[in-house]
């Protein structure tokens, strides 16, 4: 394509940036302020797409409305005919910086603090994006859209894809996005902030790589990248963080992300266990029944039949039972009145036991624990047989504040004998407790990988420090 001297006679074209259907980027000098800016061309040819034509028009108009040192500026936007056709031009400040991507394909090898520097920087660029009425989501951010300039200055660029949040209409919609960096919500043309962080997350994954996360294993919808990096363990749960398939897994806002990020040290990612690794999938055997959306989280418990404990107390019951029924009727149908009514009356206390331990029994063998969370509030009910029999008051969502993952160990009694502590997972809201693991024992790989889940849904991080220091306090004791 022969240039003409002058495009809207005032810019003048120096060489083209790139090229493919329908669209060119050019360099270009803007003679009424002598300052060097790109131009963004969209043609009318013959392979012309209306879809283009809508995404050209809301990047001009969005960019518009945008003030950010790390994103270009608009100048100015204008129809034009070259050689080539008609079209549109659409022209912005130039950012002198190579692309990551450049860098990347130059041979440079990124370090863990390295990323984690570029990845502050691009979460305060989303936080002022996603905080805008109506929020701006990116929906394109990877490394070739991302600049790092000489002096680690970091810009995000090209708005081609970009959009207001809004509801998405009826009917058709198009995906827009780069393959490898796009989160499942997009392919189906549902985007939201947390979507932004999805592509955030993949990018950093290829820095530390090297390797496009579309190269990268795959388990179900989840990008393996841990074998192929050395980070730390609070890093790389972050990373599997922002890079969770369901978008409700992921962190909430950009400034969630950030603060997150940058209290790694001191709260060490979402789950830091004590010499213990979170297994990401439900441990083989394992009876729980997991069920999450967006909204709602449900967990159901089932009685794991003849275990051990069930199994020790059935011939103790039995006898328990057996003596209090023979004493009863010996006391009560042989002892004149009143003499009867006061010992029956001695005996309800040690039925009450004996009851107890039936229900226990019954609940160990065909109980349920269902644990509960949606939108506002979180409950968990035990029943047997659909009846329940137990409810801890339900709480506020928003007062969940605390997992606490409760090892097995070994404490005394109040005679100084050792008895051991079964593992338990406490979800904590204010000062009301939700134990898991109580009622019907877990194992403790079942309680961690619960763990993982209800963390990275809630997005409140699982502490096993408090657990260990009152051990050592028992132990010492």
């Amino acid at each position: 394509m022969n240039a003409s001297p002058l495009w809207n006679q005032r810019y003048q074209p120096e060489r083209q940036l790139s090229k493919r259907s329908g669209r060119q980027t050019w360099l270009a000098r803007d003679l009424t302020t002598s300052e060097p800016v790109i131009l963004k061309l969209l043609f009318f040819g013959p392979d012309f797409d209306w879809a283009d034509l809508k995404l050209f028009e809301r990047e001009a108009q969005i960019l518009q409305t945008l003030s950010h040192p790390a994103i270009p500026q608009y100048r100015d936007h204008f129809e034009i005919t070259l050689e080539g056709g008609r079209g549109l031009a659409l022209v912005q400040t130039y950012i002198e910086a190579p692309s990551l991507q450049e860098w990347i394909d130059q041979g440079r090898h990124f370090t863990e603090p390295e990323v984690r520097t570029l990845a502050k920087a691009l979460l305060g660029i989303l936080i002022y994006l996603h905080s805008l009425h109506p929020p701006v989501i990116h929906r394109d951010l990877k490394p070739s859209n991302i600049l790092l300039g000489s002096d680690q200055q970091v810009y995000l660029v090209d708005f081609g894809s970009v959009q207001a949040a809004a509801p998405r209409e009826q009917g058709s919609y198009t995906v827009v996005g780069s393959y490898g960096y796009m989160p499942l919500e997009q392919f189906g043309g549902r985007t939201v902030p947390a979507s932004d962080l999805y592509s955030l997350g993949a990018t950093l994954i290829h820095l530390l790589t090297g390797q496009h996360p579309a190269d990268l294993p795959q388990e179900g919808s989840r990008v393996v990248f841990e074998q192929a990096v050395n980070v730390s363990v609070p890093f790389r749960d972050w990373l599997r963080w922002l890079t969770e398939p369901l978008v409700g897994d992921r962190p909430a806002s950009a400034q969630q992300a950030l603060e997150a990020l940058e209290n790694l040290e001191h709260h060490p990612g979402l789950i830091r266990l004590e010499a213990a690794t979170v297994p990401t999938r439900q441990p083989a055997g394992s009876l729980i029944q997991l069920s999450k959306s967006e909204r709602t989280f449900q967990v159901i418990i089932p009685a794991n039949g003849f275990s051990g404990g069930v199994l020790v107390l059935i011939p103790f019951a039995i006898a328990w039972n057996s003596f209090i029924t023979f004493f009863t009727i010996m006391s009560v149908g042989f002892a004149p009145f009143p003499a009867n009514l006061v010992f029956g009356l001695f005996t309800l206390p040690f039925w009450t036991v004996g009851l107890g331990m039936v229900g226990m029994i019954i609940y160990g063998l065909f109980g349920k624990a269902h644990l509960h969370i949606d939108s506002e509030r979180i409950g968990l009910t035990h029943e047997v047989f659909g009846i329940p029999f137990r409810k801890v008051p339900r709480s506020w969502r928003r007062d969940i504040n605390r997992l606490e993952l409760v090892p097995r160990h070994h404490k005394r009694d109040s005679d100084g004998d050792r008895v051991e502590v079964k593992p338990q997972l406490n979800i904590w809201a204010g000062n009301r407790k939700y134990e898991l693991g109580s009622g019907i024992p877990l194992q403790e790989p079942e309680l961690e990988w619960l763990a993982s889940e209800l963390s990275r849904w809630l997005k409140v991080p699982v502490t096993s420090q408090e657990s260990l220091q009152r051990v050592r306090r028992d132990l010492k004791g």
